[in-house]
Order: C-alpha cells, then structure tokens, then sequence
C-alpha cells in the first residue's frame, strides 16, 4: 500500500508540474531517438557515418540534462535552475536540427559536406603494403542516405526530432515562467 501511495505521489506531482513533465517527455524522446539510432547501427548494421555520430552528440549531452531538470522540477529547485535546465535543451536541440539539416542537405547534394566522408574517393591501388591495409577500410560516406522512409532519411528525421525535443522544452519553459 506504501508503494501504492509514492508512485500517486509521483504520478500528482508530475500532473501539476507541467516543466518537469515536458523535461521528462524530452528524456523520453531523446532516449527512444538514440536507442533507435544504436537499433540501426547494431542490429540492422547499418555503420553511422561522421555526420551521423556528431549528430548524437546533443542527444548524450540532453538525455542526462533532462532527467536531472525533471527531478529538479519534481524536488522544488528554485525556478531558475530548471529553466535555465530547460534552456539548455532548446539550445541543444536546436544545434542538433540545424546539425541535422546540415546532413539532410548534404546527402540531398544542396551542398558539400566535409571532405573526409563526402569527397571523391582516391584510388590507392597504385601503392605498396598502405593499399592491402586501406582496401580493408570500408568509409561510409556522408552524402549517400543508408536509409530512407517515405523518402525522409535518417537525418531528416532526426531535425523533426529535434524541433519537437525543443518545442517541448519551450513548453515547459513557459508554464515554468506562468506557473
């Protein structure tokens, strides 16, 4: 029955507390994005690209961030410490979209993305030991989608993410200010 009673507890605080709500469904959809993201790499084996791996980076910088603003929002903390918690997830997510539509626009050609995953390959066939060395060496390039849906590839979905992540954010930035 006592656990019963913690778990209401829990459940009342985060209904009234709208900021901790919108940190925690940012923990959520983050978490579910990167798990998605090792999904494809580990299991359908679909190796991530440079571009791919820098675009994870914001999701291991929000993920812990958001549960700690979730648990602060849920503690009480003073209303500056979760907004300013809340903060830096809009601004993580928004460098995370503008990130990923970086990597959208260079595997659509809108643009050039960087020379070591998206430049002309060079032939090295013309070298000794170096060459039986890098023919093992598979690069995935940047510019070529390993995956699409709808036509969206990775990506693309990761900028909708993203937006949604700090839309989210805002939200409770709000009611955090409202409140």
């Amino acid at each position: 029955m006592t656990d019963t009673w913690l778990a209401d507890t829990w459940i009342d605080r985060l209904r009234r507390d709208e900021a901790a709500t919108a940190a925690l469904a940012v923990f959520v959809l983050c978490a579910a994005t990167i798990l998605g993201a090792w999904y494809f790499q580990l299991v359908v084996k679909l190796p991530p690209c440079p571009l791919c791996l820098e675009q994870r980076i914001p999701y291991y910088v929000v993920i812990p961030l958001s549960l700690l603003t979730a648990i602060a929002a849920l503690m009480h903390a003073p209303r500056q410490l979760v907004a300013v918690g809340l903060l830096a997830i809009i601004a993580a997510m928004l460098c995370s979209a503008a990130l990923a539509a970086y990597h959208a626009g260079v595997e659509w050609r809108f643009w050039p993305g960087p020379a070591d995953c998206s430049g002309p390959m060079t032939d090295f066939t013309k070298q000794g030991s170096l060459l039986d060395q890098l023919q093992s060496v598979q690069v995935v390039r940047c510019d070529e989608a390993a995956w699409r849906l709808f036509g969206i590839s990775l990506a693309g979905y990761n900028v909708l993410v993203s937006l949604v992540a700090a839309v989210i954010a805002v939200f409770g930035l709000r009611a955090r200010k409202v409140s």
